[in-house]
C-alpha cells in the first residue's frame, strides 16, 4: 500500500473543514447542502392515524406552496398532542411544514 504523503493528507484535511463549516461563513448562504423548510396550507380528510408512531394519514386537495397536487399521505405529527381528539373520516384543515423527504403536520382544526 502506497502512503500519502503528510502535505496532501494536511491539505484534505483542511479542505474538508472548510466545506464542513461553509454555512457558518458570512456570504456563503446559497451553499448549504440542507434543504430549506417549506410552508403550506392545506384540507382534507383523515384516512388513519397512528397514536404510537405519531402519524395521521390525509387524502388532501393540492397544497401550492409546497409544490404538492392532490394525494394521500402520512405525516408525522409535531407535536404529537394534534392527534388528540382526531377521528379517520373526519374533514380537517392543515398546516404542514416539508423539509427534503420530511413532511409534518404542524397545526389542525377540525371543520
Amino acid at each position: 500500500m502506497r502512503a500519502i504523503p503528510l502535505a496532501v493528507a494536511l491539505l484534505l484535511a483542511i479542505a474538508a473543514t472548510q466545506v464542513a463549516h461553509a454555512d457558518d461563513m458570512p456570504g456563503m448562504k446559497g451553499m448549504s447542502s440542507t434543504p430549506a423548510a417549506k410552508t403550506g396550507k392545506g384540507t382534507g380528510v383523515i384516512k388513519a392515524i397512528d397514536p404510537a408512531a405519531g402519524t395521521v394519514t390525509i387524502q388532501h386537495g393540492p397544497i401550492p406552496a409546497v409544490g404538492w397536487p392532490a394525494m394521500t399521505m402520512t405525516f408525522k405529527a409535531t407535536p404529537v398532542a394534534l392527534l388528540h381528539g382526531l377521528k379517520v373520516g373526519e374533514k380537517i384543515s392543515f398546516g404542514a411544514k416539508v423539509m427534503g423527504a420530511s413532511d409534518e403536520v404542524t397545526a389542525v382544526r377540525q371543520n
